[in-house]
């Protein structure tokens, strides 16, 4: 999942990030509300987190642009603002959830998953590959019936292979959704990677998987 956090107090947008990479999201983070409507209209996200009070421009107007152009990700609006009118104007422009800080980072996280839900109520809860199935309720991952113990980095480029299956992915869509904006597309990492993944999930199968598309990028298909 690809998160983007819009908040200019540096202290507590680090704070975030580490926090959502920890749990094995995908984030890119700006500082400004101009920034955000370009990082916002150019990539797709699955949620965006937006400060109230941000420069060039604040969070409600920005909001507001995004709705008025269609962009239907859902927003989790953050702000130090507390009053029942504040809220109800953060609601009101389109946020879909408001928390005020300070606040609990597992009430955050727990925040996060409900829009999750909310975006994906058409969304099986399992992606299924052949006998390779991943619960992604659970994070759970299996391959006939037998559990693959994978880090958070290694089950997001899984996932991401899985909600593509069949079509090819670049080295380009996977740093943009399993890495981040400032990912060095120059390294060989994502490579190192996909084989962390082939040597868990085809190692002693017959029938693999993970495929490379020469000079194109990798596929996930039976």
């Amino acid at each position: 999942m690809r998160i983007i956090l819009i908040e200019d107090e540096k202290k507590v947008s680090d704070f975030i990030k580490r926090g959502l990479k920890e749990e094995g999201y995908s984030v890119d983070v700006v500082y400004d509300g101009e920034e955000g409507y370009f990082q916002a209209t150019s990539d797709e996200y699955d949620v965006i987190i937006l400060d109230l009070m941000l420069p060039k421009m604040d969070g409600i107007a920005l909001c507001k642009k995004l709705r008025a152009e269609k962009v239907t990700t859902p927003i989790l609006m953050l702000t130090a603002k507390d009053s029942v009118n504040d809220k109800v104007t953060g609601l009101d422009s389109g946020a879909n959830d408001y928390l005020t800080k300070p606040f609990s980072f597992e009430e955050l996280l727990a925040r996060i998953r409900a829009l999750l839900r909310k975006s994906e109520t058409a969304t099986p809860t399992k992606l299924q590959i052949g006998d390779l199935i991943l619960d992604l309720l659970t994070h759970k991952v299996t391959r006939a019936g037998k559990e693959i113990i994978l880090t958070n980095k290694e089950y997001a480029l899984l996932e991401y292979l899985m909600r593509n299956a069949g079509s090819i992915v670049t080295r380009t869509m996977i740093s943009e959704h399993v890495w981040d904006i400032n990912f060095d597309t120059f390294t060989n990492v994502i490579d190192v990677y996909v084989n962390y993944l082939r040597n868990k999930i085809d190692k002693g199968d017959k029938k693999k998987l993970i495929h490379t598309v020469r000079g194109r990028g990798y596929t996930i298909r039976e």
